[in-house]
C-alpha cells in the first residue's frame, strides 16, 4: 500500500516532493557520472561474443518487460536465432551466482520473473547480479546461443549492448518526470534519445508525450488467454466462466492495478489483494474458499501449495510486426 501511495504521489506535484528535489539532483549527478565513466572508457564495459539486446526502462515499477522479453525470444527463434536470457534475479536468495534457471527452479532462490521466463520462453535462462558474468556463464553452458536478451539492465552499463529497447507503461507514463526520490525516473527523459526504440504498453496508439521526435515507438498490448488451474494445469477455462462469481484477485507485481483493471474489463468483479512486488507467498495468505485469480508471475511462487480454487490468467504480448523487423535489421541477420 505504501508503494502504491508513493506512485500516486509521483503522478503530480506536492510540497514533500519539493523537499526531495535536492536529493534527486544528487541522484542524477551520480547516475550521470557513472554513465559517463563507462562512455569515456574509464570504467570498462564487458563485451560478450554474441549480440546483446537490453530490454529495460527509465522508470521504476512494472512496465511489461517480462512479456516483451518472452515475445522477443519467441520471435527471434522463429527467425532462426538461438537466444538466451539473462536477468539479475530480483527476490532470489541464491548465493551461488551466476546460476542457471529451469522451469522447476525455486523462485525463492532465483527470483520469480526468471522462472517465468524459463517456463514460457523456451530459452536457457541464467541469473546474476553481474549480468556480464551471467552472460558468459550461459554461453559456456549453451554454446549454440547466438544472441542474448537482458531482462532489465538498461542502467547496468557494465554489460556492453548492441541494442536497447525501453519499455513504458502508457497508463502511468513518466509520472511527474522527476528523478528518484522526487519522482519515478531512474534516469532523465533525455536518456531515451540513446535507446533504439520505445515500447509503449498501452492500447491506444497515441504517441507518448516527452519522447524524442525521431525515436521509433511501438505499441504493445497484453492479451489475456484462457485461465489455467494452478493445481491441475490440464484444466483450462474461458475467463468469462468467473463472471458473477465471488473472486479474489491476487497481484504482487510492479503495477497491480493493471491486473485488476484487466479483470474488470473482462467483466469480472473481483476483490483485489495487493502484495509487494516479488512477494514470497505463504499458503495461509491465500486461504480463501472462493475462486482466486492471479498473474503468471504470482503463480510461480504459489504452485507449491496450489489448491483447486487457484487459477492463473496468463497474458501474451501483442506487438506491431515491424518491431522484430527493426531488431533483425539491428542484428544484421547474424545467426552465428
Amino acid at each position: 500500500m505504501v508503494a502504491r501511495w508513493i506512485e500516486q504521489q509521483w503522478q503530480g506535484s506536492s510540497a514533500w516532493q519539493m523537499l526531495l528535489i535536492p536529493l534527486a539532483g544528487v541522484f542524477g549527478m551520480i547516475t550521470a557520472l557513472r554513465r559517463q565513466l563507462y562512455q569515456w572508457g574509464w570504467m570498462r564495459a564487458q563485451r560478450l561474443p554474441v549480440p546483446v539486446i537490453v530490454v529495460g526502462n527509465i522508470s521504476v515499477g512494472g512496465t511489461g518487460k517480462t512479456p516483451l522479453v518472452i515475445w522477443l525470444a519467441q520471435q527471434l527463434q522463429l527467425h532462426g536465432y538461438r537466444p538466451g536470457i539473462i536477468s539479475r534475479g530480483y527476490g532470489g536468495s541464491a548465493t551461488q551466482i551466476p546460476r542457471s534457471v529451469h522451469p522447476d527452479s525455486s523462485p525463492l532462490e532465483v527470483g520469480d520473473e526468471p522462472v517465468l521466463l524459463a517456463r514460457d520462453s523456451g530459452c536457457p535462462v541464467w541469473v546474476g547480479r553481474d549480468r556480464a558474468a551471467a552472460g558468459r556463464a550461459l554461453l559456456v553452458a549453451h554454446a549454440a546461443v547466438n544472441v542474448l536478451i537482458s531482462d532489465d539492465g538498461l542502467q547496468h552499463y557494465r554489460l556492453a549492448r548492441d541494442m536497447e529497447l525501453a519499455v513504458m507503461d502508457g497508463a502511468r507514463g513518466f509520472g511527474n518526470r522527476r528523478l528518484l526520490p522526487a519522482g519515478p525516473l531512474r534516469e532523465p527523459l533525455a536518456r531515451l534519445s540513446r535507446v533504439d526504440a520505445l515500447v509503449a504498453n498501452q492500447i491506444d496508439t497515441a504517441r507518448p508525450a516527452d519522447v524524442p521526435a525521431d525515436l521509433p515507438v511501438f505499441f504493445m498490448a497484453l492479451q489475456a488467454t484462457r485461465c489455467v488451474n494452478l493445481a491441475d494445469p490440464s484444466r483450462t477455462t474461458d475467463v468469462t466462466a468467473f463472471i458473477g462469481q465471488r473472486v479474489h484477485a491476487v497481484a504482487g507485481i510492479g503495477n497491480p492495478q493493471r491486473f485488476f483493471e484487466q479483470l474488470e474489463a473482462l467483466g469480472i468483479q473481483a476483490e483485489p489483494h495487493v502484495f509487494p512486488d516479488h512477494h514470497a507467498y505463504a499458503a495461509q495468505e491465500l486461504a480463501w474458499p472462493d475462486t482466486i485469480l492471479m498473474t503468471a508471475k504470482d503463480a510461480v511462487k504459489c504452485s507449491a501449495f496450489a489448491t483447486p480454487n487457484m487459477w492463473v490468467l496468463p497474458v501474451q504480448a501483442v506487438l506491431q510486426p515491424n518491431l522484430i523487423e527493426l531488431v533483425l535489421a539491428k542484428l544484421g541477420n547474424r545467426h552465428g
